[in-house]
């Protein structure tokens, strides 16, 4: 290979592995989060302290006023902020209301105003990392709040008797709807001042998520949940209406009812408080916030903000989409395609500023891919036979790609008789796997890949593999005649296979499996992640003993070939493999933002051929034909060329025709 090859291969690759992989984290102030606690306090349990003007309980009223009072003093305690003046007035405000015995829905309005101010300004993390655990919020509670709360949650339990003021009720509904769980969640954390409520500082943060979830649950019967489950499938508003875990454990189910309805907003609220799994990070969620990404999309095209348009669309695309790609591609991979086009053409239409009535009806059209793509994603239709098929499918189309080259490697080298060279190549590809084993820990335990960096590091892999394979096409195609063999193995064998090759066998074998191994870990993730983990390990075996028998099959296939039939086939199948990354590798950066989408209607997407409908996966296709055209001629031209200059040494009599 020459050595400007060598060199680009290695530059790409690191580029590759430094593509930015990080995850974002929130400052949390404390004092803003308990001046937050004390005016979700008020907001809920003011009603309790006056009625039509009047005071109707001395304690609640006496109480109201010092929280109050509390809130203005720690807002401004705390940190300058270019928003502080306008929450100490807004605070003030408060306080005149609660002192002039205000109605509680004024109250409330102003409380809740307040705190939503408050945490825009000094930011708190306003939902859980992972999906709570119910089973460990019951656990919770029956050991520490049952004695006080009730096994039931109705307050009355053993410790709570002489308590001023009494222990919550957790299942009285009209208490229950004025609360949030991220309310629940702080009161947990930090307890409050004036009742025998404690703090539970000392839990985790997942432990109190669980245990805010599970008696966040305590005010809804056994029915409704189910309700609520019925509601929730069939009812894409609903799943507008809570699109997240951050949305969930921030309203108020009477808030919610104000947009929904009483009846609804209850059921929605029973049965996502019980389930918090329908809301998992990598489910319809993703596609919620893609649905919200092309709505914001839509109204900056309509006012004119195209720059801003496209990359809302995009994000919508990275952020919203793409996380859950991986499994919808293993449950409909017909829908994945269509769902991957239509985004393509959404973007394609905001880049030659096509009018806003058409991207209205494409982000439209979107929209109801995206419920059948809800629908595909649903648990119910998790099962061990999807996961197997799925995984058994995935590693085997993603394995063969890898597997040809990796076999054709072997074969050339067991020709050569340089079974020195052999374990450069064995090195190369178990280093892949090995790396993959790693990014796929780092990707569950310690960083977020972005979808712009899978999507890089794919159409990155993709076009250098297909650069190298070109190039190691059109040279075994020059091999093909037996006479340049012969002539290759004597004059070149040695110094070709130098070191500095058997290192570039490896980085070849190690990037052309990485890519691979890389792709699938992104399906396997996601199957994972459903549950049936023993299908999905049985179906990967599966695929594996497949493999394994097809390169069984090749290599004794390779063996048995004449030797320029070898490098002839050899040469063909490395090209096609060449021309088929070009097309993939345009396709990732496409879907990473880095290239332009031009969409192509008439042709067609056959993705294991790297056929991708768009005017440049066409061009780059073409141009990788058109590059192996033309370095098969030059190796055909050098091959002749180099016979007649043995022929003519061999006998020095025989002069030109």
């Amino acid at each position: 290979m020459p050595a400007t090859l060598r060199i680009f291969l290695v530059f790409a690759l690191l580029l590759g592995a430094a593509l930015p992989l990080w995850a974002a984290a929130q400052e949390t102030t404390p004092g803003a989060e308990t001046a937050w606690r004390l005016l979700d306090y008020i907001a809920v349990d003011y009603p309790g302290a006056v009625s039509d003007g009047r005071v109707i309980s001395e304690a609640e009223y006496a109480e109201m006023r010092e929280f109050s009072t509390s809130v203005r003093t720690r807002i401004a305690a705390l940190p300058a902020h270019e928003a502080q003046p306008r929450l100490l007035a807004e605070s003030s405000a408060l306080i005149s209301a609660v002192a002039a015995r205000a109605a509680p829905e004024t109250v409330a309005r102003q409380a809740r105003s307040l705190a939503d101010d408050l945490l825009a300004a000094y930011p708190t993390p306003l939902a859980p990392q992972a999906i709570p655990d119910l089973p460990r919020g019951a656990a919770l509670y029956a050991e520490q709040c049952a004695v006080c709360h009730g096994a039931t949650g109705r307050g009355d339990g053993p410790g709570a008797a002489g308590l001023e003021p009494p222990a919550i009720a957790f299942t009285d509904r009209d208490r229950a709807r004025e609360r949030s769980l991220f309310g629940l969640y702080q009161v947990i954390g930090q307890g409050l001042d004036g009742t025998a409520m404690p703090s539970f500082a000392h839990l985790s943060a997942d432990d109190r998520w669980a245990l805010a979830f599970y008696v966040g649950g305590f005010a809804y019967d056994g029915e409704a949940p189910h309700a609520g489950e019925r509601a929730w499938r069939d009812d894409p508003e609903l799943r507008a209406a809570v699109p997240d875990l951050e949305a969930l454990t921030q309203v108020t189910p009477a808030a919610l009812a104000t947009h929904l309805g009483e009846p609804r907003a209850n059921a929605v609220v029973a049965y996502l408080r019980s389930h918090p799994e329908a809301l998992a990070v990598g489910g319809t969620d993703g596609l919620d916030l893609a649905r919200r990404k092309l709505a914001e999309s839509l109204a900056a095209y309509r006012a004119g903000d195209a720059g801003k348009a496209e990359e809302l669309a995009l994000s919508a695309y990275l952020d919203g989409f793409e996380p859950v790609e991986p499994l919808l591609r293993a449950r409909d991979g017909k829908l994945m395609a269509r769902i991957e086009a239509a985004m393509g053409e959404l973007r394609a239409s905001l880049g030659r500023r096509a009018p806003a009535d058409e991207v209205a009806g494409q982000v439209t059209a979107l929209s109801g891919l995206f419920d059948e793509a809800g629908q595909a994603l649903a648990p119910s239709r998790a099962s061990a036979l999807s996961t197997f098929l799925g995984a058994f499918t995935i590693l085997l189309r993603e394995g063969l790609e890898a597997l040809l080259i990796v076999i054709a490697m072997i074969a050339f080298l067991r020709k050569a008789e340089r079974q020195d060279v052999l374990p450069y190549v064995h090195g190369g590809w178990v280093a892949a796997l090995v790396a993959g084993a790693a990014t796929w820990a780092a990707a569950t335990w310690l960083i977020s890949i972005s979808g712009a960096s899978r999507e890089l590091t794919e159409g990155i892999g993709s076009l250098v593999s297909a650069v190298v394979l070109l190039s190691v096409g059109v040279w075994m195609h020059g091999k093909a005649q037996a006479g340049a063999w012969q002539a290759y193995i004597r004059d070149k064998l040695s110094a070709a296979l130098s070191k500095r090759s058997a290192w570039f066998l490896f980085l070849l074998a190690f990037i052309v499996v990485y890519r691979e191994v890389f792709e699938t870990i992104l399906f396997y993730a996601a199957l994972w992640s459903q549950g049936t983990q023993g299908a999905l390990l049985g179906g990967a075996a599966l695929a594996v003993v497949c493999l394994a028998v097809i390169a069984w099959g090749l290599l004794v296939f390779s063996k048995r070939l004449p030797i320029s039939q070898f490098f002839a086939y050899s040469a063909l199948l490395i090209a096609a493999l060449a021309v088929i990354l070009a097309g993939k590798g345009v396709a990732g950066l496409q879907e990473a933002g880095v290239m332009d989408v031009h969409p192509l209607a008439t042709m067609p997407r056959i993705e294991i051929l790297g056929i991708f409908p768009t005017w440049e996966g066409l061009a780059a296709q073409l141009g990788a034909v058109l590059a192996i055209a033309i370095g098969f001629w030059w190796a055909d031209r050098k091959s002749k060329a180099e016979a007649k200059s043995r022929l003519l040494s061999q006998s020095p009599g025989v002069t030109d025709l």
